[in-house]
């Protein structure tokens, strides 16, 4: 269903893009790419969209056929899942990113800090195999950030069936295994692949207190966006 204000356009690309074009419909895709499939979900991962404005997409979304929406019999929540059409996007989506981790300056990603968006996507690109068998605390502070911002955990238990990792804003109560510390700039650099652990660290811009063996092998579990292999052809 084409909207009222479209291009009035046969083209293909033209159509597409009035299904696809609107504000925030491409970020809702790909966290539903990442596998989010509840609302508060897929809130966490563009927390600067009104709820409102997040159900109404999800709503065009399900009526272009690009996901389905059901409600879980126990818990009476919505899941919603990427249809065959909307599944068909993931190299599309992948390429925008591609694309804009090569040819944007970095400068211009480190300008969107974001605690929430960033702490979420570590948790879930976080490489739960590369750690002890057990269960794992991490916190991450960042001292320059406001009150509530400040601090986050990251509770990873190996001892569960899936690899269970929370990500915590409230301390847990629970003896941390490591303590990252950094300033927010720093960590983004680190996650998009603009700056190395080793780096960060030498320039004492990333401290790391806790368990040897989670310290030496940061760089294996902590997980980079999918886009940080890429490389700039624009200047920093």
């Amino acid at each position: 269903m084409a909207s009222q204000q479209g291009y009035g356009q046969f083209c293909p690309v033209a159509m597409a893009t009035e299904v696809l074009g609107t504000r925030w419909t491409i970020l809702v895709l790909r966290e539903l790419l990442c596998g989010s499939t509840r609302f508060n979900e897929l809130r966490r991962g563009v927390p600067r969209m009104s709820p409102a404005l997040l159900s109404k997409r999800l709503g065009e979304l399900e009526t272009h056929g690009l996901i389905t929406r059901r409600v879980d019999a126990e818990s009476g929540a919505p899941a919603y899942r990427l249809t065959e059409a909307g599944e068909e996007l993931r190299p599309t989506v992948m390429s925008l990113g591609s694309w804009g981790q090569r040819w944007l300056e970095s400068q211009l990603s480190l300008r969107n800090l974001d605690p929430s968006l960033l702490m979420w996507d570590m948790r879930r690109n976080l490489k739960p195999e590369a750690l002890p068998e057990r269960r794992i605390t991490i916190q991450f502070l960042y001292p320059q950030l406001e009150r509530g911002q400040r601090k986050w955990w990251l509770i990873i238990d190996r001892a569960a069936e899936t690899d269970a990792v929370d990500l915590c804003m409230i301390d847990p109560g629970q003896e941390v295994d490591l303590y990252v510390v950094t300033d927010l700039r720093t960590m983004t650099a680190i996650w998009m692949g603009i700056m190395s652990i080793q780096q960060a660290v030498r320039d004492n811009r990333l401290q790391l207190t806790g368990a040897r063996e989670l310290t030496s092998r940061i760089g294996d579990w902590l997980g980079l966006s999918p886009f940080a292999g890429e490389q700039k052809r624009v200047s920093p």
